[in-house]
């Protein structure tokens, strides 16, 4: 039996400015190495107190993304599941809080044997062993850690300097760092800047660490002259100084780095040998997404619609299976405040589908309420995602069954209450991580859309919910022609409803844009556009002329 080839490990911090792309070039090179038959894993440390994201605004932090496993973790690692169609679990994110935690519970239980507890050993060593965790508890090739924040940043320190005690224990042949830098143009001057990208790894040799790799963030192509430039005065080979131009849309940036040869650097760099990549799949995937055959517009109502980062999975997944179905969706932003102000029908009558997006709080839920009941009684395509589900129910209940208090507990006390706090949530008092998160199984009744969009009884999906629909009133619901298409297996949770006579009215509790990949899109986004190419191609055929001879 061979004995498996020593992890290696891979490095990713940023410089100059923050939102440079550290989460796509990781999920990029991770996509890359992965093709190129290396078992490949990523992993994102964040600077920020918060144990995790799950209290957080989507203001501040955009979405939460959850894992399988039930993590609330930062949005990147959607990133890292969308480019490499692997899962990933709460070991793939780590916080600063989760590192000072885990020291404090040390100490108290007295582990440190009377030591004075300091960020050097402590939280340092505490960082370490997270970053070979993964490695440790299952074989990987490569394992890329993204460092979140900037280098400067007070928080960062004492994951960078982790990383350089981690980088010298295991001998640069097992790992490197790769700093991604912004090389600015000046109009006024005509001019690339590189003086940034200097002062960025000056700070970084400060620390203690060599960059190995600079991934040069630019709006242009950077000239040889320019590489040449910053390769002398940052201590780094002109071929290591690779471009990370803009492109149109983020997966591209595979095909770019590989241009670049940045899979090739990094696998020169670490002394491994590998097949070359088969970006075949990638490249048919591109090709559709740059060059479509039809064009939608779906609109997405929400209480955040102002800030595109808190529905970023939703995002994804549509292009996805924009793709899959060979159409371009053109995201219409919608809020759903405004729906309440000025009605659905200006902003929704040219449609050719709608979202009413997860969320949480009062603001703006009569808003999508409003939304539902227009599309559902103008015929327009609908997908309703958690409380966008909710929302449906409760429109349903109010309109088609009567119900006039119709609502949910979570925004009045006193009504009918078609949706309600789930029963093992009552007697939960605190917020963070408490929820119904990860992956749980659904059972889907036959004859169905639901059933026809995934093509089997059973799947599994992840959650991210307090509430639920109130069996007290299904049989009354059911009655009046709404499907619960989709259940727990006990039958005692709904997770999916629609609307038989609708061209497409459905709507799921749990959240499936968590699960849609680059070259995998969800069954259920991928049969919604579909739906609303049908609804745009319907819409586009003329009208006959009725006083023609």
């Amino acid at each position: 039996m061979s004995t498996p080839r020593p992890t290696k490990y891979v490095f990713i911090t940023g410089g100059v400015v923050s939102s440079l792309g550290k989460g796509i070039a990781a999920a990029s090179l991770g996509m890359l190495l992965q093709a190129r038959g290396l078992k490949v894993t990523i992993q994102k440390f964040d600077p920020y107190i918060n144990i995790d994201p799950g209290t957080m605004s989507p203001y501040q932090h955009g979405e939460v993304y959850v894992t399988d496993d039930g993590a609330e973790t930062d949005l990147d690692l959607g990133h890292y599941e969308r480019f490499l169609a692997v899962s990933m679990s709460r070991d793939n994110n780590t916080t600063t809080g989760q590192i000072y935690n885990e020291v404090i519970q040390k100490e108290r239980r007295g582990d440190y044997l009377g030591a004075t507890v300091q960020v050097i050993p402590h939280i340092t060593d505490e960082i370490k062993r997270r970053y070979v965790r993964l490695a440790q508890r299952e074989h990987y090739d490569v394992v890329i850690t993204e460092i979140g924040g900037t280098v400067g940043d007070i928080e960062s320190l004492p994951f960078l300097e982790a990383m350089r005690q981690f980088m010298m224990s295991v001998g640069k042949k097992n790992a490197i760092n790769v700093h991604l830098t912004l090389v600015p143009y000046i109009p006024s001057a005509g001019e690339l800047k590189t003086k940034p990208t200097q002062h960025s790894v000056k700070m970084l040799l400060e620390l203690g660490i060599q960059p190995d790799i600079l991934l040069c963030r630019s709006d242009r192509a950077l000239p040889l002259s320019i590489r040449q430039k910053i390769g002398l005065f940052c201590n780094v080979e002109p071929e290591y100084v690779i471009e990370a131009r803009d492109v149109a849309t983020i997966y591209e940036c595979p095909v770019e780095f590989y241009r670049e040869r940045f899979d090739e650097r990094v696998i020169k760099l670490l002394h491994m040998r590998t097949k070359e990549p088969d970006l075949e799949r990638w490249g048919k995937l591109l090709r559709r997404i740059k060059e479509p055959k039809h064009e939608v517009d779906i609109g997405l109502v929400g209480k955040y619609a102002e800030y595109h980062d808190a529905y970023k999975s939703i995002m994804e997944a549509f292009i996805h299976a924009g793709a899959e179905n060979n159409a371009r969706v053109n995201l219409v932003w919608v809020h759903s405040e405004d729906i309440e102000k000025h009605g659905a029908a200006k902003y929704l009558r040219e449609l050719d589908g709608l979202l009413v997006a997860p969320g949480f709080g009062e603001r703006g839920v009569e808003g999508k309420i409003k939304a539902v009941q227009y599309v559902r009684e103008n015929g327009i395509p609908f997908f309703g995602i958690c409380l966008g589900m909710q929302c449906a129910v409760i429109e349903f209940a109010r309109t088609v069954c009567g119900i006039k208090n119709a609502n949910s507990t979570e925004f009045a006390d006193d009504c009918a209450n078609v949706i309600d706090l789930m029963l093992e949530q009552k007697s939960i008092q605190t917020k963070g991580g408490t929820m119904r998160l990860g992956s749980y199984p659904c059972v889907l009744k036959r004859g169905t859309k639901a059933y026809d969009a995934y093509g089997r009884k059973q799947i599994d999906e992840r959650h991210r919910h307090r509430y639920e629909v109130n069996n007290a009133y299904r049989e009354q619901i059911e009655a009046a022609g709404l499907v619960f298409s989709g259940t727990s297996p006990d039958e005692t949770l709904m997770e999916m409803i629609e609307l038989p006579e609708h061209p497409f009215f459905v709507g799921c509790q749990f959240h499936p844009e968590l699960k849609s990949r680059a070259i995998d899109p969800h069954p259920l986004f991928r049969t919604f556009v579909r739906a609303a190419v049908v609804h745009a191609e319907a819409r586009r055929v003329p009208e006959p002329d009725t006083e023609a001879v």
